[in-house]
């Protein structure tokens, strides 16, 4: 199913606070759920934008997740704080505890929180991002549905688990790292039942641990494979950092872990057992001034990315990318004409805007 139009991104964004505000969640915290929904849609990363507002809602709607929670910090020192999201929104826990590592980090020059009793919070680069205008570098990670096999294993017990970092420039745009610790998204593999599509091989397994290009053989009962793909091509790294991640967002936080994290989309099985509080998530902030003058730092990041744009590039490639081209890319050229829609998530969306009375065209 190709793109049936492109929908202005401010479109996407009224539509989605309709939805949110529709579902019981307040003014402020539906136009912050928006914004980080569509962010996604504006940076080209369409597996995590208005093609989940369904599964937000349902989340809402059946009762999954708190419209309404009493975000409190349940532990602190002066440069960390444990923060209880009360089973709200990501979209919505995920953005006050980052601004409140970013305030700590301006305090006494750095700031890390972990985040319990939380949801699905979105792109991850989104809160790294919001750290740029404030001269900080800044840290984001969560642990996700199990969708994940161990090296060697047969079996989801962790999830994509992605992390982000960004860094801003002089006169060049920031560098900005957002990525899953698996070879591939669970939103890349939906997309590809969408268009009825095979996906390349070493992404997925079947049920039996065998690989397969079928998604629909991941979704019932296989599992994605960790970012490297097997120990000769460096699988092993993958899944050690999708451990990392588990463990700083799940067992450090008090939430959820491996195999036990919470179900997102609504309608996956939930884990059989429970050990903690929800989704955990983990940010962090740093004064760069702690470290290096500001201007002087990002200078250097300027250096850094023409040392690198000039690489000789590999035959039949246009060379390397920075990390953050794409998105920077996709921002540049959408914020102009629109998100691209597929046509099976332009359906979803029609069927939601019938169920919840809002005209979505």
């Amino acid at each position: 199913m190709y793109p049936e139009k492109n929908y202005p991104v401010n479109h996407l964004l009224e539509f989605s606070t309709r939805v949110f505000l529709h579902c019981g969640v307040p003014k402020d915290d539906a136009e912050q759920a928006a914004e980080v929904l569509v962010a996604a849609d504006l940076w080209g990363i369409d597996t995590h934008g208005v093609a989940r507002l369904r599964n937000y809602y349902e989340t809402l709607a059946r009762g999954f997740a708190n419209p309404r929670p009493n975000i409190r910090i349940i532990r602190q020192m002066p440069a960390c704080a444990a923060l209880d999201g009360d089973n709200g929104l990501g979209l919505v826990v995920g953005p006050k505890a980052n601004q409140i590592a970013m305030e700590k980090a301006e305090t006494i020059g750095t700031g890390w929180v972990s985040v319990c009793h939380s949801n699905h919070f979105g792109i991850a680069g989104y809160y790294p991002w919001k750290a740029l205008a404030h001269n900080l570098i800044g840290w984001a990670m969560t642990n996700t549905t199990p969708q994940v096999a161990p090296l060697w294993g047969a079996e989801r017990m962790l999830g994509t688990n992605p992390i982000a970092i960004a860094f801003p420039g002089y006169e060049e745009p920031p560098i900005i790292i957002d990525m899953a610790t698996s070879t591939t998204s669970y939103g890349r593999i939906e997309n590809a039942i969408r268009k009825a599509e095979t996906v390349p091989s070493g992404w997925i397994i079947d049920g039996e641990g065998r690989g397969t290009v079928f998604p629909g053989e991941m979704v019932n009962g296989g599992a994605i494979i960790p970012l490297g793909i097997d120990r000769e091509h460096g699988g092993h790294k993958g899944y050690c950092l999708s451990a990392m991640i588990d463990l700083l967002c799940g067992v450090l936080s008090g939430a959820n872990w491996g195999p036990f994290t919470p179900p997102f989309p609504f309608h996956l099985k939930p884990p059989e057992r429970v050990v903690g509080k929800g989704i955990g998530h983990f940010f962090g902030a740093l004064r760069i001034d702690g470290f290096i003058d500001p201007d002087e730092f990002k200078r250097r990041v300027d250096e850094w990315i023409h040392v690198f744009r000039a690489t000789k590039p590999a035959p039949e490639t246009g060379g390397p990318l920075i990390p953050g081209d794409p998105e920077r890319m996709a921002r540049d050229s959408r914020s102009r004409e629109g998100a691209p829609l597929l046509s099976s998530v332009v359906k979803e969306l029609r069927e939601l805007a019938t169920l919840v009375g809002i005209p979505f065209d």
